[in-house]
């Protein structure tokens, strides 16, 4: 069994000019992330794509370097028999969920590190800025050397309405357009949500509320006066969205406003980052 990474050093070296490097990176699991196995007396063993996958890479590739890391090896096997889906088919189902090329690379068990019964993804054999990587799983334990490096979704059961890849899609969009520095100020305030996207989801709703009720508009780098709200406010804990709510309620009622104003969110939109 492989313990370590088979390389200290997974992915070649950033481009340079004149070649295009996008300014992240996503790291992203294959497995009841982006594909679900399915099996039945008659047709054996499917991978069912989730809905939103052909939306997410093409949205994505031009702002993610986008790098598919599965606990699965790479080959193909022999064919198996029984109930167990087979675990090496990896490599021809990344050609078939991306027949457009939009992934940049492909990395597999043998580059993870084994490590208390589990397949860790360390991200410092990336060959990559960790400030601008970011870790998409359903087992925490994949990440777990950099837990602020993640976000760990549920695991998908091959559900047909399914739409966490387009909320994914939005979420990670919403990071790059902010020109985040550090994405690990953000992906630490969603560490312990059972489900991220749809804290991000209802922060997101609270901020059109704010916007609503206040007459501004959101600004996406988040050093607007006082009548706008940063679109990256969507990233700070729930609990700042309802302070906001908390003072327009006052200034509506003519009261004298308590907490944050508007233009000063900027500050405290990005917590100190707990480095690794």
């Amino acid at each position: 069994m492989i313990i370590e990474p088979t390389s200290p050093k997974l992915l070649p070296d950033p481009l340079r000019e004149p070649y295009y490097q996008p300014p992240y990176t996503l790291v992203i699991e294959l497995t009841d992330v982006l594909l679900h196995p399915e099996w039945s007396l008659v047709t054996g063993w499917r991978f069912k794509k989730r809905p939103g996958i052909e939306s997410l890479l093409q949205q994505l590739a031009p702002l993610y370097e986008i790098v598919v890391f599965t606990s699965e090896t790479g080959m193909v096997s022999a064919k198996l028999g029984g109930t167990r889906p087979p675990q090496e088919t990896a490599f021809p189902l990344i050609d078939s969920v991306d027949p457009h090329g939009f992934v940049s690379y492909r990395l597999f068990r043998d580059a993870t590190r084994y490590m208390d019964g589990h397949h860790v993804k360390d991200i410092s054999c990336l060959n990559r800025d960790p400030a601008k990587v970011v870790v998409v799983d359903c087992r925490r334990e994949a990440f777990c050397l950099q837990p602020y490096n993640g976000l760990a979704l549920p695991r998908w059961d091959g559900s047909s309405d399914d739409r966490a890849l387009y909320d994914l899609t939005a979420f990670l969009k919403t990071i790059a357009l902010s020109g985040v520095e550090d994405v690990r100020t953000v992906l630490e305030n969603y560490a312990l949500e059972e489900d991220p996207l749809a804290a991000f989801k209802r922060r997101r709703s609270q901020l059109e509320e704010v916007r609503t009720r206040r007459g501004g508009h959101a600004t996406r780098g988040g050093g607007g006066g006082s009548t706008s709200l940063p679109i990256t406010a969507v990233f700070r804990p729930e609990s700042g969205a309802q302070e906001e709510q908390q003072r327009l309620a006052e200034l509506a009622q003519g009261k004298k406003p308590t907490g944050l104003f508007l233009g000063s969110l900027a500050g405290r939109l990005w917590p100190r980052s707990k480095q690794q």
